[in-house]
Parts: structure tokens; sequence; C-alpha cells
């Protein structure tokens, strides 16, 4: 066992286990049974083949597929496996960088192809092929797009720069962060529970698992840069059905009063309603530009306008953090999806709550549909709370034995490098 599998388990794990572990490695690791001169990352268990039809768009690629859990020893063991067959590929040398350059298109000649071939062979991307080495032909776009896919980048086949940034990441640097990843898994060791939802942060997802399956999965938008979806835990209680949006305090300073301020007819065209000292107020009675922060209380009824779409999922937390529905459905399409103020937007969230709603009697599909319909607003209570967990991961493994990595938006897997090495 490396000193980096040993970092990740030692301080959270018995000797036993460590010992175990290193066992499980040697034993099912297919790297084990190749020799050093006959390397072929194609042969590998854990690389599924690209399928030719493999073309879609981000917006088609598939979210519900794999039903096996990311949390939990069925997550767990298959990353600690992908951390030693990445060790084995730094032991044969990793990878090559690729110079920048203008980008590289499908049908493109490119003296860097034969670069990105080597690069996409590495990591099993791409079977071992023939061909004209320059030439970016259909095989080694079928890789691109393979990697891109894994990666959460547009799965397009073009080599741009954050394509190439991720293709030139080194492989030390990758060991890191799978190493990061297992301690983020290791250290959620309480039962998860029968049912329960699972935020991946950094990979943008959501799974709804019930007796060790993943029944649903759906892209979520999470927060920027400079306002953070929160790790949390804590537990699923009431969804609210065409819900007012209650504005936080940060959100109306940094964002409604400026737009009130210039335009004070902005809040009424969005049906937000002002409060000051618990009643309400006329928009154009406020004096905006000498308004002090947490002096006016803004509340925006329900309508399809409304910031939190038709539904509300609530969980106790001390963040005003929750999942819910948006009026800003394109952005699902994107690769990237860190836009909101910190909460959680789910794609087709009706589906999650459903989910939710289904050991309580009475609300099944239709009930929330017709209820969404009628514009009414209601608060149910779920008959059992669901256990949430939102967790940052930026590495983790499929059902398919494919290895998944995305970028660390929040600099979490930098500042967890940093403290590592002062300690």
């Amino acid at each position: 066992m490396t000193d980096a599998v040993k970092s990740a388990l030692t301080p959270h794990l018995g000797s036993f286990c460590v010992a175990l572990a290193a066992c499980l490695v040697l034993l099912f690791s297919p790297v084990a049974a190749l020799a050093d001169d006959a390397f072929n990352p194609w042969e590998l268990e854990w690389v599924d083949p690209w399928s030719p039809g493999g073309e879609a768009t981000v917006s088609e690629a598939p979210t519900s597929l794999s039903t096996v859990p990311t949390l939990g020893d069925a997550g767990f063991w298959p990353l600690l496996r992908a951390m030693s067959m990445y060790e084995q590929i730094q032991e044969w040398g990793g990878w090559k960088v690729i110079p920048a350059g203008e980008r590289i298109e499908p049908g493109d000649r490119d003296d860097r192809v034969q670069l990105v071939r080597e690069r996409l062979v590495a990591t099993g991307d791409l079977a071992i092929s023939g061909g004209d080495p320059a030439l970016y032909d259909e095989p080694v776009q079928q890789g691109m797009r393979r990697f891109q896919t894994r990666h959460g980048l547009q799965p397009d086949a073009i080599i741009g720069p954050r394509t190439l940034q991720a293709l030139n990441v080194p492989v030390a640097e990758r060991i890191k962060q799978l190493a990061i990843n297992l301690k983020r898994l290791n250290e959620l060791s309480e039962t998860l529970g029968r049912r329960y939802v699972f935020v991946n942060i950094a990979g943008q997802e959501v799974e709804a698992v019930a007796d060790g399956q993943v029944e649903l999965r759906r892209r979520v938008i999470v927060g920027k840069e400079d306002r953070q979806t929160p790790e949390y835990t804590s537990a699923v209680t009431t969804i609210a059905l065409n819900p007012y949006w209650h504005v936080p305090r940060s959100i109306a300073d940094k964002d409604l009063i400026p737009k009130a301020r210039a335009n004070p007819a902005y809040l009424e065209r969005m049906g937000i309603r002002v409060y000051r000292g618990g009643r309400e107020v006329s928009v154009r009675s406020v004096n905006w530009s000498r308004v002090r922060s947490g002096e006016v209380f803004l509340r925006q009824d329900p309508s399809p306008r409304n910031s939190l779409g038709t539904v509300k999922i609530h969980f106790n937390n001390p963040h005003a953090v929750y999942l819910h529905d948006t009026p800003s459905k394109s952005l699902f399409s994107r690769s990237a999806r860190a836009y909101s103020s910190g909460c959680v937007r789910v794609q087709d969230v009706h589906d999650l709550t459903e989910w939710l709603l289904r050991e309580t009697d009475g609300w099944d599909r239709a009930r929330i549909d017709a209820t969404v319909a009628s514009g009414d607003r209601i608060d149910v209570a779920l008959a059992q709370s669901v256990p949430i967990y939102l967790l940052y991961l930026t590495a983790w493994v499929d059902e398919h034995g494919v290895v998944n990595f995305r970028d660390d938006i929040y600099d979490l897997d930098a500042r967890v490098r940093t403290s590592s090495l002062t300690q």
C-alpha cells in the first residue's frame, strides 16, 4: 500500500482495516495481473469502452443510469482501487504535457494530436490505435468525448482551454485529488439511512437513494464561488409547494436593493413585497438610496417568476440553504453549474418531490401536479424525515468503474493540501 493510500485511511480505520484494504487492492486490481512491460490501459477492468454513439450534449448526458450510490462502501472501495491504479500509471511514467495553441477541432491536423492520443491511452479513454498520428480522427474524437464527459466538460470533442487544462493535470495531482476524496467519504462514517438524499456540490448532481440503490439522479445548480453551498448533514422535513421566497438579507443587500435603487418598478414587476417594522409598505414609499442593511424585509409572492419556482425542499440548517425549483431551467444544460447564491436548484424537481413524499399518505404525483397548477401555497410535512447529505466530492467512481473528476470550484481540495503540509 502506498503512502497516499495510507494517509487516506490510517487516521480513520484500524490497522486491521488498513491491512485489509491493501489486500483487497492487490487481490482485485487488474493491474496486479499485468507485467510492467505489457501495459495496456484499455484492458483495465475499470475502463469501459466509450460507445460510438456517445455524442450527447450535456443536457442529454445520462444522469440516472447508475444505480450504485456514491456514498458508503459502494463508493469508497472503487475509489480506493482507482487511486491504486493511478499510482500504477504514475510508476509507468504518467503522461506528457500537451502544449498550448489554437483549439483542435474534429478533422484537424495538428502535431499535438499525437500527444493527445498518448494522453487518452494513458487513462484508458482511447484504445491503442494506428492511423495518421497528427490527424484528429473519429476514434480520437470518441476518446476525447469520453474524457470530457467524465471530467464534467462539454462532450463536443473540441480541445479548447478547459479541456486542455484538464488533460494537463499531472497524474500526481490526480492521485492527491483521489486521496482527498477518499478521506471525505471515509469521514462520513455514520449510518446513511434506508432512504436518503445526497447532493454532490462539486459534482453538481443529486441522488435519491433507497435500500442501497439510486432511484433518481438529477443535475443541480450550486452556489457561486463567492456564495458557496455549504457542506452539511440534516434531514428533509417539509416541502413547500408554490412557496413564498423570503429574501435573505445578504441577497437583499447585494442584489435586490441595488436594483431597487436603479428602478423601484423592478420589485413590483417581480412580485416582491416590502415590509418595514413588520408591516407592508409601498415599494415607492421607500427611499432606496438611504436604506440600511436589515431595515426592510423582502418577500416574493408565488408566481412563475418566483426565484424558488414551484417547490422548496426544507431541511434544518444554520445557513438558510434549501433545495428548490427555478424558473431559469436553461442553466441545467451547462457543463459548469455554479450560479446560485448558495441554495441548490434541482432539475426536474417534481420528480424529487414525488420521491420524497412517496411514504406520505395522500401525496402522489397527481396531487402534487394539481396543487402546483392551482397556484395555492401549501406546506407538506413528510410522514418521516429523510436524511440529506451535502458533500463536496471532486472525484468518484461510477458503477461502470469510470473515474470521474470535477474542478475544485471552491478551492477546498487546495485547502486540504495546504493544511496537510503545515501539520
